[in-house]
Protein backbone atom coordinates (compact mmCIF):
# COMPACT_ATOMS: atom_id res chain seq x y z
CA UNK A 1 0.00 0.00 0.00
CA UNK A 2 2.82 2.19 0.86
CA UNK A 3 4.62 1.56 -2.53
CA UNK A 4 1.42 2.65 -4.24
CA UNK A 5 0.44 5.37 -2.40
CA UNK A 6 4.28 6.60 -3.20
CA UNK A 7 3.77 5.71 -7.34
CA UNK A 8 0.30 7.52 -7.27
CA UNK A 9 1.83 10.90 -5.61
CA UNK A 10 4.84 10.19 -8.29
CA UNK A 11 2.29 10.45 -10.64
CA UNK A 12 0.33 12.98 -9.81
CA UNK A 13 3.65 15.38 -9.31
CA UNK A 14 4.54 14.62 -12.91
CA UNK A 15 0.97 15.60 -14.25
CA UNK A 16 1.69 18.79 -12.14
CA UNK A 17 4.73 19.59 -13.51
CA UNK A 18 4.53 22.06 -16.29
CA UNK A 19 5.41 21.23 -19.75
CA UNK A 20 7.79 22.97 -22.20
CA UNK A 21 5.97 23.87 -24.99
CA UNK A 22 7.52 23.48 -28.34
CA UNK A 23 7.44 27.27 -29.13
CA UNK A 24 9.60 27.54 -26.39
CA UNK A 25 12.82 26.68 -28.23
CA UNK A 26 12.40 28.92 -31.44
CA UNK A 27 11.47 31.92 -28.95
CA UNK A 28 14.96 31.32 -27.15
CA UNK A 29 16.48 32.25 -30.51
CA UNK A 30 13.70 35.09 -31.11
CA UNK A 31 14.45 36.45 -27.70
CA UNK A 32 17.98 36.74 -28.64
CA UNK A 33 17.33 38.36 -31.72
CA UNK A 34 15.93 41.24 -29.99
CA UNK A 35 18.20 41.25 -27.58
CA UNK A 36 20.80 42.05 -30.27
CA UNK A 37 19.22 44.66 -31.40
CA UNK A 38 19.08 45.99 -27.80
CA UNK A 39 23.02 45.61 -27.96
CA UNK A 40 23.29 47.40 -31.34
CA UNK A 41 20.97 50.98 -29.87
CA UNK A 42 23.51 50.91 -26.66
CA UNK A 43 27.00 50.25 -28.91
CA UNK A 44 25.52 53.03 -31.71
CA UNK A 45 24.65 55.44 -28.76
CA UNK A 46 28.53 54.67 -27.72
CA UNK A 47 29.91 55.48 -30.98
CA UNK A 48 30.62 51.91 -31.73
CA UNK A 49 28.78 51.68 -35.31
CA UNK A 50 30.97 48.72 -36.90
CA UNK A 51 29.57 46.62 -33.88
CA UNK A 52 26.37 48.10 -33.74
CA UNK A 53 26.24 46.91 -37.76
CA UNK A 54 27.59 43.56 -36.82
CA UNK A 55 24.75 43.13 -33.96
CA UNK A 56 22.18 44.16 -36.67
CA UNK A 57 23.29 41.20 -39.17
CA UNK A 58 23.53 38.67 -36.28
CA UNK A 59 20.00 39.73 -35.06
CA UNK A 60 19.26 38.72 -38.84
CA UNK A 61 20.90 35.53 -38.91
CA UNK A 62 19.21 34.73 -35.30
CA UNK A 63 15.75 35.82 -36.99
CA UNK A 64 16.00 33.56 -40.05
CA UNK A 65 16.69 30.83 -37.48
CA UNK A 66 13.90 31.07 -35.30
CA UNK A 67 11.79 30.52 -38.25
CA UNK A 68 13.68 27.87 -39.74
CA UNK A 69 13.19 25.67 -35.87
CA UNK A 70 9.49 27.04 -35.85
CA UNK A 71 8.82 25.18 -38.97
CA UNK A 72 11.25 21.97 -38.35
CA UNK A 73 9.81 21.46 -35.01
CA UNK A 74 5.74 22.53 -36.33
CA UNK A 75 5.67 24.98 -32.98
CA UNK A 76 4.19 28.06 -34.77
CA UNK A 77 1.99 29.75 -32.61
CA UNK A 78 0.02 33.22 -32.08
CA UNK A 79 2.63 34.10 -29.21
CA UNK A 80 5.68 32.82 -31.55
CA UNK A 81 4.30 35.36 -33.90
CA UNK A 82 3.43 38.09 -31.65
CA UNK A 83 6.99 38.32 -29.71
CA UNK A 84 8.53 37.96 -33.54
CA UNK A 85 7.28 41.34 -34.61
CA UNK A 86 7.90 42.94 -31.10
CA UNK A 87 11.33 41.54 -31.62
CA UNK A 88 11.70 42.73 -35.10
CA UNK A 89 10.67 46.56 -34.26
CA UNK A 90 13.60 46.55 -32.29
CA UNK A 91 16.05 44.43 -34.00
CA UNK A 92 14.87 45.84 -37.37
CA UNK A 93 13.30 48.94 -37.08
CA UNK A 94 15.17 51.08 -34.27
CA UNK A 95 18.15 49.80 -34.07
CA UNK A 96 19.18 50.69 -37.50
CA UNK A 97 16.93 53.87 -37.34
CA UNK A 98 19.12 54.95 -34.18
CA UNK A 99 22.25 53.72 -36.06
CA UNK A 100 21.90 55.53 -39.20
CA UNK A 101 21.11 58.98 -36.80
CA UNK A 102 24.11 58.24 -35.17
CA UNK A 103 26.19 57.69 -38.37
CA UNK A 104 25.38 60.52 -39.92
CA UNK A 105 21.59 61.85 -39.94
CA UNK A 106 22.54 63.93 -36.48
CA UNK A 107 25.06 66.12 -37.94
CA UNK A 108 21.85 67.29 -40.14
CA UNK A 109 20.67 69.31 -36.83
CA UNK A 110 18.56 67.75 -34.40
CA UNK A 111 14.64 67.70 -35.60
CA UNK A 112 15.84 66.81 -38.92
CA UNK A 113 17.83 63.95 -38.42
CA UNK A 114 15.09 62.69 -35.80
CA UNK A 115 12.59 63.27 -38.51
CA UNK A 116 14.51 61.26 -41.08
CA UNK A 117 15.76 58.67 -38.94
CA UNK A 118 12.67 57.55 -37.54
CA UNK A 119 11.23 57.17 -40.46
CA UNK A 120 12.66 53.93 -40.46
CA UNK A 121 10.64 52.95 -37.39
CA UNK A 122 7.39 54.39 -38.24
CA UNK A 123 8.11 52.11 -42.12
CA UNK A 124 9.30 49.21 -39.84
CA UNK A 125 5.75 49.45 -37.28
CA UNK A 126 3.44 49.77 -40.17
CA UNK A 127 5.30 46.94 -42.40
CA UNK A 128 5.20 44.19 -39.34
CA UNK A 129 1.65 45.54 -38.35
CA UNK A 130 0.16 44.98 -42.36
CA UNK A 131 2.32 41.11 -41.82
CA UNK A 132 0.64 40.60 -38.75
CA UNK A 133 -3.27 41.05 -40.46
CA UNK A 134 -2.21 38.67 -43.10
CA UNK A 135 -1.79 40.58 -45.85
CA UNK A 136 2.05 41.03 -46.92
CA UNK A 137 2.00 37.88 -49.02
CA UNK A 138 1.34 38.89 -52.68
CA UNK A 139 1.58 35.26 -53.75
CA UNK A 140 3.52 32.22 -52.16
CA UNK A 141 7.21 32.91 -51.95
CA UNK A 142 6.82 36.49 -52.36
CA UNK A 143 6.21 39.45 -49.90
CA UNK A 144 4.25 42.37 -50.38
CA UNK A 145 6.74 45.44 -49.40
CA UNK A 146 10.19 45.24 -48.36
CA UNK A 147 10.88 42.91 -45.62
CA UNK A 148 11.93 44.56 -42.48
CA UNK A 149 15.55 42.63 -42.04
CA UNK A 150 16.35 43.56 -45.75
CA UNK A 151 16.13 47.41 -44.79
CA UNK A 152 18.01 46.85 -41.30
CA UNK A 153 20.57 45.08 -43.30
CA UNK A 154 20.63 47.62 -46.09
CA UNK A 155 21.58 50.27 -43.43
CA UNK A 156 23.92 48.28 -41.29
CA UNK A 157 25.92 47.09 -44.76
CA UNK A 158 25.86 50.55 -45.75
CA UNK A 159 27.81 52.27 -42.44
CA UNK A 160 30.14 49.12 -42.34
CA UNK A 161 30.99 50.06 -45.67
CA UNK A 162 31.42 53.90 -44.68
CA UNK A 163 33.73 52.95 -41.94
CA UNK A 164 36.15 50.63 -44.42
CA UNK A 165 37.11 53.91 -46.29
CA UNK A 166 36.57 57.55 -45.73
CA UNK A 167 35.87 57.95 -49.49
CA UNK A 168 32.97 60.05 -49.13
CA UNK A 169 32.52 63.67 -47.31
CA UNK A 170 29.78 64.76 -44.71
CA UNK A 171 27.58 66.40 -46.96
CA UNK A 172 27.86 63.54 -49.68
CA UNK A 173 27.44 60.89 -46.86
CA UNK A 174 24.36 62.50 -44.97
CA UNK A 175 22.69 63.09 -48.70
CA UNK A 176 23.42 59.68 -49.09
CA UNK A 177 22.01 58.22 -45.88
CA UNK A 178 18.95 60.80 -45.95
CA UNK A 179 18.02 59.18 -49.51
CA UNK A 180 18.82 55.71 -48.45
CA UNK A 181 16.06 56.07 -45.48
CA UNK A 182 13.56 57.89 -47.46
CA UNK A 183 13.88 55.38 -50.30
CA UNK A 184 14.17 51.77 -47.50
CA UNK A 185 10.68 53.50 -45.91
CA UNK A 186 8.50 54.14 -48.97
CA UNK A 187 9.41 50.40 -49.67
CA UNK A 188 8.42 49.21 -46.86
CA UNK A 189 4.94 50.54 -47.16
CA UNK A 190 5.04 49.78 -51.05
CA UNK A 191 3.60 47.19 -52.63
CA UNK A 192 6.49 46.31 -54.44
CA UNK A 193 7.25 42.27 -54.60
CA UNK A 194 10.20 40.98 -52.83
CA UNK A 195 11.02 37.41 -53.15
CA UNK A 196 11.32 35.53 -49.81
CA UNK A 197 14.65 33.61 -48.75
CA UNK A 198 13.96 29.73 -49.74
CA UNK A 199 13.85 27.15 -46.68
CA UNK A 200 17.17 25.55 -46.15
CA UNK A 201 15.39 22.34 -47.14
CA UNK A 202 16.88 19.00 -49.57
CA UNK A 203 13.25 19.75 -51.03
CA UNK A 204 13.40 23.17 -51.88
CA UNK A 205 17.24 22.13 -53.39
CA UNK A 206 15.58 19.90 -55.29
CA UNK A 207 12.89 22.33 -56.80
CA UNK A 208 14.80 25.53 -57.07
CA UNK A 209 18.22 24.48 -57.33
CA UNK A 210 19.79 27.83 -59.10
CA UNK A 211 18.12 29.95 -56.94
CA UNK A 212 19.80 28.05 -53.63
CA UNK A 213 23.16 28.15 -55.47
CA UNK A 214 23.09 31.72 -56.51
CA UNK A 215 21.97 32.32 -52.56
CA UNK A 216 24.82 30.07 -51.32
CA UNK A 217 27.40 32.47 -53.68
CA UNK A 218 25.75 35.29 -52.27
CA UNK A 219 26.46 34.23 -49.20
CA UNK A 220 29.84 33.04 -48.99
CA UNK A 221 30.33 36.71 -51.02
CA UNK A 222 29.29 37.95 -48.02
CA UNK A 223 31.67 35.77 -45.84
CA UNK A 224 35.20 36.91 -48.12
CA UNK A 225 33.71 40.74 -48.71
CA UNK A 226 31.90 41.37 -45.96
CA UNK A 227 30.41 44.99 -45.77
CA UNK A 228 30.47 45.65 -49.40
CA UNK A 229 29.32 42.50 -50.45
CA UNK A 230 26.33 43.12 -48.06
CA UNK A 231 25.47 46.63 -48.87
CA UNK A 232 25.71 45.96 -53.14
CA UNK A 233 24.15 42.27 -52.13
CA UNK A 234 20.73 44.19 -50.59
CA UNK A 235 20.54 46.99 -53.41
CA UNK A 236 20.76 44.25 -56.18
CA UNK A 237 17.73 42.50 -53.88
CA UNK A 238 16.27 45.81 -54.29
CA UNK A 239 16.35 46.36 -57.28
CA UNK A 240 15.24 43.42 -58.67
CA UNK A 241 12.20 43.44 -56.59
CA UNK A 242 11.50 46.75 -58.22
CA UNK A 243 12.24 45.37 -61.94
CA UNK A 244 10.05 42.69 -61.30
CA UNK A 245 6.69 44.58 -59.75
CA UNK A 246 7.69 47.64 -62.86
CA UNK A 247 7.46 44.48 -65.54
CA UNK A 248 4.15 43.24 -64.05
CA UNK A 249 3.01 46.72 -64.33
CA UNK A 250 4.27 47.19 -67.43
CA UNK A 251 2.49 43.82 -69.13
CA UNK A 252 -0.89 44.74 -67.49
CA UNK A 253 -0.72 48.01 -69.37
CA UNK A 254 -0.06 46.17 -72.55
CA UNK A 255 -2.91 43.64 -71.99
CA UNK A 256 -5.14 46.42 -71.14
CA UNK A 257 -4.15 48.22 -74.69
Amino acid sequence: MTDDKHKESLGERKTRLPLISRSFVPSVFTVMNMACGYVAIVMSGADQFVAAGWFIILAALLDTVDGFVARLTNASSRFGIELDSLSDLVSFGAAPAYLAYKFGLEDMGTVVGIILSSMLVVGSGLRLARFNTGSPRSCKGSFSGLPTPAQALTVAGFVLWMNTGNFLNQYQLQSTLSLLTIVLTLLMVSRVNYDALPNPTLETLREKPLQAGLYLVIFLSVLVFQAKALFLVMLLYILLGLLRSLSVVFRQLVLQR
